[in-house]
């Protein structure tokens, strides 16, 4: 319903955007998104953009201020002389194409340049190399694992220019996303240079464009959003009586429907946008998040700021504790906060405290916001704006203690967290996403996959899918494509994976396989498809001719057989080729050989990596066990999926992993810095843990005591060779004792 309120916040910024003179800014948007939806491409208008009630009607965003409560001056205030700012998120499969757009569609177009500049090891890598230091000596200073005392001459005067040097530009690059669309040419205020992109390219930064007042557009690429397409075309192909049913910008269902939000709370949110890391899926149990507004606050909350500022743990607690936060909190801060708790979580509110608390315009307050990035911390603007946020404080009689805290607060966040539109117009996405999770995961995790995945390495979306009923199928030549498909319930991975597989074999394959069907053979195979003994190989050791029901080592013979090096021919043959019959005797392979084999070509088995060690685990302990043990301590096994290495605050080194336990379920570990420093990850595999099951607001964890990697047995498919070796070893020492011995005897006889 369009009542006053709307009618006046949409008056105060038709005025305003007509007053600053940005009536074409947001016309050219509207342009680029409109052209988007008539391709059919996805697309995220998010930023601070998704502040405007302008923008919400001319769909650049599709998030509503008035229910968001959103500030139109986050976005544009009388105080800003730059353009204001939208960043458009496309998949990035579809972003060449609307960049191409804009470049027909506009006269005077460049991408924006960016200096890329030195930092401290880069400098100190490049120097050492100048100074011809080994790459050993490089590693030490880059490491910054010496003592001074020890260095000699060379090393210290690496260091002592590499200081001098550090921050002072490297190179010119290419700006993420910003695109200069002007009225006049652009050679007016730089020369272009072409990169390798093939867009022309202006050689000054985002700063210089904002200072001589040039419009910058930003045009991003995600994967997320090629998900979120990808697996609606997978559905139609897999489950069309499913597809025809489907709105994928039905997002107020979505927001409502109890089993994504359900999803939401217990963290199963594996391949979904933004919520899959470890971090986010701690966050989410713990607040137990399951209302799209609680998303929006978690997509924020996660950012380091809120965490540096402390709050982010105040905000758990005082979510958690009802009465916590009027017994903690200042009363004019849960005042203009209090769907917060009186917790700074947004850009939003550094302007909202700045107004309220500190008496500051409103545009002052943005003025403070923008002063706290990186960019204009040395403004001399900010500089006054700090010094009266200060002074109202003091007029306004609040304590000295009490100004500082806010001011730390603000000051530790205010450049690293999201605006609240943005994190809306995240959390609509991850609703998105949810969904198809939720319903259609199988479809989604095949679209996850063919996406570049996401978060974790690609087989643990391989094994998500697994334990979500998937069966998982290794390459084959007449089913699988280059990427990934999925017939059913049955997933094929795709040639994609096979690393030392050329592109152009995996054309011919596909190619051939639609023209003329499937192969029947690998005699049918090798008539029809030009290919090396080397590639060919990969495919049968992969076990791709399986339909064949032949052993692979059998194929692998026949393929020598049939193919001689260097003598294939390029182009159709005109009569069949007649074949000689060889008759191979009878091979056999271990699904342990081709486990190895699949750990080699693929970079991961299909197998459970527990039937790979070569001492069974001594228990069975896995995720559910947790809830006994909680206070207690357990001895369990894991399979390494991710580790977060950071520091404390006084530099000590800690690691946070995820693992994957016998059952296929997930668990975390903490190395507090004495077990770190005792104890490191050496690369994927199996590890033991023992360890205390602590609980934090109901997420469980092990703090690991000790740690042990588990050995895998030994390659099944060298060590028959190395028996055979050491057998021929021990036959060629007895044959020799035994000639010793006849030789010693013959001359006693004599």
């Amino acid at each position: 319903v369009v009542d006053d309120k709307i009618r006046e916040r949409l008056a105060k910024e038709l005025e305003l955007i007509k007053e600053k003179g940005f009536v074409s800014y947001f016309l050219i948007n509207w342009d680029i998104v409109t052209e988007a939806r008539k391709r059919g491409f996805y697309y995220v208008g998010r930023g601070s953009g998704a502040n405007s009630i302008v923008a919400y009607l001319l769909r650049i965003t599709d998030v509503d201020p008035i229910e968001l409560d959103l500030y139109f001056e986050r976005f544009i205030n009388l105080y800003r002389t730059n353009p204001p700012d939208f960043d458009i998120d496309f998949s990035w499969k579809d972003r060449e194409e609307i960049t191409q757009y804009i470049f027909d569609r506009f006269e005077h177009v460049a991408l924006l340049g960016t200096y890329v500049t030195f930092k401290s090891r880069g400098v100190i890598r490049e120097l050492g190399k100048v100074f011809g230091l080994p790459k050993a000596e490089i590693d030490i200073l880059c490491d910054g694992h010496y003592k001074p005392e020890d260095l000699d001459e060379v090393s210290l005067l690496v260091l002592k220019y590499g200081n001098l040097i550090k921050d002072m530009p490297n190179y010119l690059s290419i700006h993420a996303g910003g695109i200069l669309i002007s009225d006049k040419p652009l050679h007016s205020f730089s020369a272009t240079h072409l990169p390798p992109k093939g867009f022309p390219t202006v050689q000054f930064d985002m700063v210089i464009a904002e200072d001589v007042g040039l419009y910058k557009f930003d045009i991003l690429g995600q994967r997320g959003l090629a998900k979120i397409k990808e697996a609606i075309q997978i559905l139609a192909l897999n489950q069309p009586e499913e597809y025809r049913g489907i709105d994928i910008h039905n997002i107020k269902k979505f927001k409502e429907d109890p089993h994504i939000n359900t999803m939401i709370k217990s963290a199963q949110c594996m391949g979904c946008f933004y919520v899959e890391s470890p971090a986010m899926r701690m966050l989410l149990r713990k607040l137990e998040v399951d209302t799209y507004l609680g998303l929006v606050a978690a997509s924020s909350i996660i950012r380091p700021g809120v965490a540096q500022s402390g709050m982010m743990r105040e905000y758990i607690l005082r979510h958690r504790n009802p009465g916590r936060a009027e017994e903690k909190g200042h009363p004019v801060m849960l005042d203009i906060m209090p769907e917060t708790y009186g917790v700074m979580v947004y850009q939003e509110d550094v302007i909202k405290v700045a107004h309220y608390f500190a008496g500051l315009s409103l545009g002052e307050a943005d003025v403070l916001r923008r002063g706290m990035s990186g960019k204009y911390r040395s403004r001399e603007e900010f500089q006054k704006i700090k010094d009266k946020f200060v002074e109202n404080c003091r007029n306004k009689g609040y304590e000295e203690s009490l100004i500082h805290e806010i001011w730390h607060q603000v000051a530790s966040f205010a450049g690293y967290a999201f605006a609240k539109g943005h994190s809306a117009s995240y959390a609509v996405e991850s609703y998105q996403s949810l969904f198809l999770r939720a319903y259609y995961p199988l479809e989604y995790l095949v679209a996850v996959l063919n996406n570049g995945g996401g978060f974790y390495r690609p087989e643990f979306y391989v094994h998500e899918a697994r334990m979500l009923g998937a069966v998982i199928h290794a390459p084959c030549v007449n089913k699988s494509m280059a990427v990934n498909c999925i017939y059913g319930k049955e997933i094929y991975l795709g040639f994609m994976y096979l690393k030392e597989l050329e592109s152009r074999v995996m054309d011919r394959i596909l190619k051939e396989r639609q023209a003329c069907g499937k192969f029947t053979s690998l005699e049918d195979f090798l008539d029809r498809v030009v290919i090396s003994i080397e590639q060919i190989s990969i495919l049968i050791r992969i076990n791709a001719f399986r339909f064949t029901e032949v052993n692979k080592h059998e194929l692998l013979w026949q393929a020598h057989l049939f193919l001689s090096k260097g003598n294939t021919i390029d182009h159709p043959k005109l009569f069949p080729p007649t074949h000689q019959d060889f008759e191979i005797p009878r091979l056999h392979t271990t699904d342990l050989e081709m486990a190895f084999t699949q750990l080699e070509l693929l970079g991961f088995c299909l197998c459970s990596p527990f039937h790979l060690l070569k001492d069974a685990p001594k228990n069975d302990k896995g995720s559910r066990d947790l809830p006994v043990y909680e206070g207690g301590y357990i001895d369990i096994y894991g399979y390494l999926v991710t580790v977060k290495n950071t520091k404390t605050h006084t530099g000590k080194r800690m690691n946070f992993a995820t693992l994957v336990d016998q059952h296929g379920e997930v668990f975390d570990t903490v190395l507090f810095p004495p077990v770190a420093a005792k104890y490191h990850f050496r690369g994927r595999g199996i590890y033991r843990f023992y360890g205390k099951v602590v609980s934090e607001f109901s997420f469980l964890s092990i703090e690991v005591i000790k740690m042990q990697k588990q050995d895998y047995i030994q390659d099944p498919r060298y060590a028959e060779m190395k028996t055979a070796n050491k057998r021929s070893q021990l036959a060629r020492t007895n044959k020799q004792l035994k000639d010793e011995e006849l030789h010693t005897s013959g001359k006693n006889g004599n």
